[in-house]
């Protein structure tokens, strides 16, 4: 009998930093255009999205700086190499948006997760505008000054039971 595989999305690696650094104004979801000792080390979650980025280039959507390290037990030519760029797979239309956006906004394109989708890679791309030094920190303290308000909050809610 074969088991079967769940049909929701399984991350496999998340840009935790890009969150941090970046205001998300929007997000896409991209396929990815991958090789099989490639798809095998995303399922082992060998990835490490940090310092990478995605770009506009020919008319096509590129994935950059993501480190997908190579299949342990890929032989010879069945193995990858583990930094090359990798193709995002997006309808015309969003290419052509995307490209616009970040040209005349001057936006970042940023890859938020990995997972994969009914058995196939995605990318959840951001459409991001950079933080300055003190929108971190107004960030920062408006997270934890939340934090602080959901505590009280909860010891209230304990205390009457």
């Amino acid at each position: 009998m074969a088991t079967k595989v769940p049909k929701g999305p399984r991350p496999v690696a998340q840009n935790r930093k890009a969150r941090h650094d970046y205001d998300i104004l929007d997000t896409y979801e991209c396929g990815l255009q991958l090789l099989g000792s490639e798809v095998k080390s995303l399922r082992d979650a060998k990835v490490q999205l940090r310092d990478s980025y995605a770009r506009v280039e020919g008319g096509e959507l590129w994935l950059h700086n993501v480190h997908i390290s190579p299949y342990a037990f890929a032989t010879g030519r069945d193995g990858h190499d583990p930094d090359r760029s990798r193709k995002l797979l997006v309808h015309r239309r969003e290419i052509e948006d995307l490209a616009e956006r970040t040209q005349q906004e001057g936006l970042a394109l940023v890859p938020l997760a990995i997972y994969f989708k009914e058995g196939r890679a995605k990318v959840e791309l951001g459409l991001a505008r950079p933080r300055k030094n003190y929108d971190k920190r107004a960030a920062i303290a408006k997270r934890d000054a939340q934090r602080e308000v959901d505590r009280a909050h909860a010891g209230r809610q304990r205390g009457r039971d």
